[in-house]
């Protein structure tokens, strides 16, 4: 019995504090943790996190003078007993009927007032709360004044609804002391569903073999032994294990004073909350991991999906119709004057997508004004299973180290706003400047020789329709000039025409050539705009997760005191 009381002594030892500032910090980096991973993990795996936060944050708030120790034990283990040997006094209802505790009794050391609000938390009717000191006990029960004693009801109960309430207050108490007796002591219940529950919590459990009075004296240290091998068992190595019996007052002296020094150390609920953030950090661990995250999908993967966004986007369509137009207002602008009127017949490939180009009747005007949606093309399945595939393998590359539930939470944001991506895409492509709202100065330069060569054919054709009218009517025309053997005004009317078709003909693979030139600039700039388009609809919500993730893992190793 010395090495055993010597052992509890051990396990209760003052220099185990726990520092209340730490562990508000560690219940903080819990909270963040939750703040970091809302709506990216399942609900179900956050529930004892969000419990652990609403609990403690509402037992700090309470009252710090008090301890809460609940008796916990089976049908028959003398809880009743125990409890009203503790008290003095009979509190607790005990008998042969089973079972006989139904409900929680409370015993207050000291003043009621001060732990009422701490019983209607734990949720203690108030005709089941006792006071023990009066008058009467001078300073006998000094030693345990903050003492709030629980008789829980029996968890082995056949009426389920005392389990559940066992359950319950085992989740709200700073401190466990399981009552077991030498019959029942080695059930399998009490041992898989409840101690190993526990041996998070081996600072404020406390074991006792209740009745030890019906063994010999030469059985006990046997029974004591072999419940030590069975609480090791359960991962409670180096929790108390007392002997106890209610019939001699004698025989809770050990458990009295190991309660009153828990009492004077005040530390019960603070190892409690202690216990209850390693588990749930425990618990939480598997959720993040030790890898850090990418920062987001690799280049190769980025760059995919600009490719599907600019097909779905209908990009090298948009750039086809640049080309074109180019092409049609470069040859309407630079092309011989009298045959420009039928160019004027065909329509301009960019009104047909309507996108930015000349007015209406007009080949020079100012770009028109942009619409809310542009007629480029929907997107073919294609290029629709193209967008798919880029935008769920940018999600894998990013999600790839992440441990499991994360990669589905980056899937998910890379998804998230895909039923906004046709219309963003549209607007990007209707509000990119694809540089053909201005005319090249050379087109002008050109468009100038155009005009005066023509009136150079027309002055020579209305010379010659002249010497030729007034030869008609009779009367004397004047010679033409010569050039050489040519008369100058055959000259003229030939030489600007052969002089409009040349520069037509030099001019046409120029035009060709600015309209490819236009064409990449256009298809750069469509590129960019689709790629911000990804950026905000699938890149960003991707980083987002990542850095929720980073955040996750930060607060996760600060409340596991990493």
């Amino acid at each position: 019995m010395t090495n055993i009381v010597g052992r509890m002594r051990e396990a209760f030892r003052g220099d185990q504090r726990v520092d209340a500032d730490a562990l508000v910090a560690r219940l903080d980096a819990v909270r963040r943790f939750l703040t970091a991973v809302d709506g990216h993990l399942p609900d179900a795996r956050l529930v004892p996190a969000h419990t652990l936060v609403e609990r403690a944050g509402t037992r700090l708030a309470l009252s710090r003078d008090h301890t809460v120790v609940a008796l916990a034990g089976a049908t028959g283990s003398g809880k009743s007993s125990l409890f009203n040997a503790l008290a003095r006094m009979e509190l607790s209802p005990v008998g042969v009927r089973r079972p006989t505790t139904g409900v929680t009794h409370a015993c207050v050391w000291g003043p009621l007032d001060g732990g009422n609000r701490l019983l209607d938390w734990v949720g203690v009717l108030p005709r089941h709360r006792f006071v023990r000191e009066s008058v009467l006990d001078a300073d006998d029960e000094s030693a345990l004044r903050g003492l709030i004693l629980l008789d829980l009801p029996d968890f082995d109960s056949v009426q389920r609804s005392h389990r559940s309430e066992v359950d319950r207050l085992l989740g709200l108490v700073d401190l466990v002391v399981w009552v077991v007796d030498p019959q029942k002591y080695a059930d399998r219940v009490i041992h898989t569903s409840y101690l190993r529950e526990f041996h998070r919590h081996r600072d404020v459990t406390l074991v006792v073999l209740n009745q030890a009075d019906r063994l010999p004296p030469a059985e006990l240290p046997r029974v004591l032994a072999d419940l030590r091998r069975l609480l090791d068992t359960d991962g409670l190595d180096g929790v108390p294990l007392l002997a106890t019996t209610a019939v001699d007052p004698a025989g809770t002296r050990a458990l009295r004073e190991a309660l009153e020094r828990t009492v004077a150390e005040r530390q019960a609920a603070l190892r409690r909350l202690r216990g209850d953030v390693d588990a749930v950090v425990a618990g939480l661990d598997e959720l993040v991991g030790d890898a850090a995250p990418a920062g987001g999908p690799d280049d190769a993967a980025v760059d995919a999906l600009h490719r599907a966004l600019a097909g779905a986007a209908g990009v090298p369509a948009v750039a086809d119709a640049v080309e074109g137009a180019y092409r049609h207002r470069g040859g309407a602008a630079t092309g011989w004057p009298l045959v420009r009127g039928w160019r004027r017949l065909r329509p301009d490939p960019l009104r047909r997508l309507h996108l930015p180009g000349p007015a209406a009747g007009r080949d020079d005007g100012p770009a028109e004004s942009l619409v809310a949606a542009t007629s480029v093309p929907d997107p073919t399945a294609a290029q629709r299973s193209a967008l798919g595939l880029a935008i769920r393998t940018a999600a894998e590359r990013a999600g790839a180290d992440l441990p499991a539930a994360w990669p589905t939470a980056v899937t998910a944001a890379a998804r998230s706003r895909l039923g906004d991506l046709p219309d963003a895409l549209d607007r990007a492509v209707a509000g990119t400047d694809l540089g053909m709202d201005r005319r090249p100065l050379w087109w002008r330069f050109v468009g100038g020789l155009q005009w005066l060569v023509t009136l150079t054919a027309l002055a020579g054709l209305g010379w010659l329709a002249l010497g030729y009218a007034l030869r008609a009517l009779g009367l004397p025309a004047p010679e033409h000039p010569m050039v050489g053997e040519v008369p100058l005004p055959t000259l003229l009317f030939l030489g600007g025409l052969l002089a409009g078709l040349l520069v037509a003909a030099l001019t046409r693979p120029v035009v060709r050539w600015a309209a490819r030139r236009a064409r990449r600039r256009a298809e750069r700039r469509l590129t960019a705009a689709v790629a911000a388009v990804g950026e905000e609809h699938v890149l960003s919500p991707v980083r987002a997760v990542l850095v929720s993730y980073t955040e996750a893992r930060s607060a996760l190793r600060e409340a596991a005191g990493r």
